[in-house]
């Protein structure tokens, strides 16, 4: 290997030694270190811990004992002293055998994690401390070789940063082109070229008519309640034309049941069990699928209890928090599940695509009017008048199927694209970590 040495890190490396009490007078006003981020870059907070501390002195090297393989490693170039909790360590070190940026890439090489899940116990999980890093032996070339390897590696991250830079970039258009083939398809403009072709589709008007014998008939059979009447859609509310056939209508109308799920105070620790019954939270809908917890069951007594809360194919689950576009249609497999604390369940009228009402639901123009009139300071909070309230372009129940259809084939190519930005993405972490595969691992020939 040339003048590539075996060398203990302690040798190069020093621990600053000293622990403190958060209430020690030689550290008290000092400025604590809140995180190091994955670039190396520190965040400086003023709030107190109550965790035992150690000193960091301007020049130190710093290493958080959690994410130390992940980058959360730097110099602190501050020029006041700073704290940090015992899941840090701080290091003096000799510049004249170890370049610090250079001993960070090598802490981020699969050549470290090797020596660690040989060397400590429990490997890259254990919280990596002094006495764990310090007696570790690695091949370190002199330092000019390690200033030269350093140049290499920042052109190489250079090129990464670009190339995930432009990926992400790739991302954020693909969520644009998203939306827009939904906005595209609630304004009527994805199905001209079908309603050229289908002229004499029942217009909306007629499906309301139906809708509405459905729901009085409901009512009689003593299945749901009679609805307030819903205020009439003014021309200002309307924030784009529909084509001939289609109608604006509040979504109050389409409703044949709108449920919540129970209070908090109806659930309680002891109501949970493992391998029970799903509970169904905002957390567990995702992208339209609904993915149960095992932390979050309940047994059949429990269900029995709150039977009003239990699910039906059909209906659909939404969130009322948070991310309010978290939507779900439950399917024979979630049948029998029960609606948590946190979610809507409602069941729009048998004479609308359920596929169709979900994909205006998610739309960004759906959406804006639930944000911009929910209720909650810290999130956004969804409630029934404000749901029913809402506006909702109708099309033929012909041409829902056939948007359905449409939206349906371009998404489909939009996940195509993205399945490969992700690949791309996994290719360009590979390519870094080879690169520090070959320039720290002991088998590799190093150039001379």
């Amino acid at each position: 290997m040339g003048n590539w040495q075996k060398t203990k890190i302690g040798q190069f490396l020093f621990e600053r030694k000293g622990k403190y009490k958060p209430d020690d007078e030689a550290i008290a006003g000092l400025k604590r270190i809140n995180k190091i981020d994955f670039s190396g870059n520190f965040h400086i907070a003023s709030k107190p811990s109550r965790t035992n501390m150690i000193l960091v002195c301007p020049g130190d090297l710093v290493i958080s004992g959690i994410n130390v393989s992940k980058g959360a490693i730097g110099i602190y170039s501050g020029k006041e002293n700073i704290t940090a909790t015992i899941h840090y360590s701080s290091y003096t070190f000799d510049t004249e055998k170890i370049n610090a940026d250079y001993f960070k890439r090598f802490l981020k090489s699969p050549e470290f994690i090797k020596l660690l899940q040989e060397q400590v116990k429990g490997g890259i999980k254990t919280e990596i401390k002094p006495k764990h890093i310090l007696p570790l032996e690695i091949d370190l070339p002199g330092i000019e070789k390690q200033t030269k390897l350093l140049s290499h590696f920042k052109s190489v991250e250079t090129e990464d940063r670009e190339l995930k830079k432009e990926l992400t970039h790739q991302q954020t258009l693909l969520k644009k082109l998203r939306q827009q083939i939904l906005q595209e398809a609630i304004e009527g403009k994805l199905t001209a070229d079908w309603r050229e072709q289908n002229p004499g589709v029942e217009p909306a008007g007629k499906l309301l008519a139906k809708i509405k014998v459905e729901k009085d008939q409901l009512i009689k059979e003593k299945k749901i309640k009679k609805q307030k009447p819903l205020p009439s859609i003014s021309e200002e509310e309307k924030p784009f034309e529909l084509p001939d056939g289609w109608v604006w209508c509040r979504v109050g109308v389409l409703l044949n049941k709108f449920s919540t799920g129970p209070f908090g105070s109806m659930l309680h620790k002891s109501d949970y069990v493992s391998n029970g019954i799903p509970l169904v939270n905002p957390a567990n809908i995702i992208d339209e699928t609904i993915m149960p917890s095992p932390k979050m069951m309940i047994d059949k007594e429990t269900r029995k209890r709150l039977s009003k809360y239990v699910l039906h194919i059909g209906e659909f689950v939404i969130a009322r928090r948070g991310n309010l576009s978290k939507c779900a249609i439950v399917t024979k497999h979630e049948e029998g599940w029960l609606c948590g604390t946190g979610s809507f369940f409602i069941q729009p009228s048998n004479f609308i695509s359920k596929q169709f009402f979900i994909k205006v639901y998610r739309s960004l123009f759906f959406q804006h009017q639930l944000t911009v009139t929910s209720v909650g300071q810290t999130m956004a909070n969804l409630n029934q008048k404000i749901l029913n309230g809402s506006i909702f372009p109708l099309p033929p129940f012909q041409e829902q199927k056939a948007i359905v259809q449409k939206v349906e084939k371009l998404l489909a190519i939009c996940d195509q694209l993205e399945t490969q930005v992700t690949s791309n993405q996994t290719h360009a972490e590979q390519l870094m970590q080879a690169v520090l595969q070959e320039a720290f691992s002991q088998t590799t020939k190093q150039p001379k």
